[in-house]
């Protein structure tokens, strides 16, 4: 039978759409009381190096999305403004670059309507309650690095979960929430920490690459700053895991991942903290 044949079965089922049939049972501690995660993706900007548009990370908001539902976890978006988000284009499994074709967690969110429909209203970070949630994960993209020091709404939000014992997590150049993020001593939330984030040797990677293609003239870098640089300057202890590697780093209750390979760890370490 041809696919297309296959398709028109399935469009023929009996059940009624959305009707639960074996779905999976996460096991949760308490079915009352689940565990709550904001996960907070960046507004559309364009980049001030290089004048091209700049948004978030697929792979750094859908893998640590699957790994929280298949928890059992309840998930929500915010962005610092609110409404709709767009993505990088590299990070886009579709993108003519082929540079995330592999990423089918990525395909199947942004093919699934009602998961897409969350990245074009997103909620803004001030609304975010921090009394109702458990945790809140930062992720990445390139827009952070031009937005970020703006967003005051979400360094306040930021600091209150550390400060509240509550999980707080950013991965990759979400990471630049740190550069700004403080608590209510108006001391950097980074400092003493141990942390991670988008490393040197893989800005300079970036970088070669779009010189190497004559993207941009050799005076020029893809960031306005680097997350490593910023961050040891403030007094964390910066590590890493290497080139590309997927890699992630607890310290108390904050939680860091290395780049947009890291997400699935870093939502391990975020589950491992909280439970079920």
């Amino acid at each position: 039978m041809s696919i297309e044949g296959d398709d028109r079965l399935l469009r023929m089922s009996p059940l009624p759409v959305g009707a639960p049939v074996s779905l999976q049972d996460p096991n949760v501690v308490n079915p009352q009381s689940r565990r709550r995660v904001a996960i907070v993706i960046a507004n559309p900007a364009v980049s001030t190096t290089t004048g091209w548009p700049v948004g978030f990370w697929w792979s750094e908001l859908t893998h640590p999305y699957l790994a929280f539902a298949e928890v059992g976890y309840q998930v929500e978006l915010f962005s610092p403004d609110g409404g709709a988000c767009t993505a990088d284009a590299m990070s886009d499994p579709r993108d003519v670059s082929g540079y995330s074709k592999t990423d089918l967690i990525s395909c199947g969110f942004i093919h699934t309507p009602e998961l897409k429909a969350l990245v074009e209203q997103t909620q803004p970070i001030a609304q975010l309650d921090v009394a109702a949630f458990d945790a809140i994960v930062v992720a990445g993209g390139q827009a952070p690095m031009f937005t970020f020091e703006g967003a005051t709404a979400l360094h306040t939000k930021f600091a209150a979960f550390v400060e509240a014992g509550k999980v707080a997590a950013a991965l990759c150049h979400g990471c630049a929430i740190l550069a700004y993020a403080k608590d209510s001593q108006g001391r950097p939330i980074a400092q003493g920490r141990t942390v991670t984030g988008f490393a040197n040797v893989e800005e300079d990677a970036a970088d070669n690459a779009v010189w190497s293609h004559g993207l941009l003239p050799r005076d020029r870098h893809i960031m306005p700053w680097r997350i490593e640089d910023r961050l040891k300057a403030l007094g964390a202890n910066y590590v890493q895991g290497g080139l590309w590697r997927s890699f992630a780093v607890r310290d108390g209750n904050l939680i860091t991942g290395q780049q947009n390979f890291s997400g699935g760890e870093t939502a391990r370490l975020v589950i491992e903290a909280l439970g079920r």
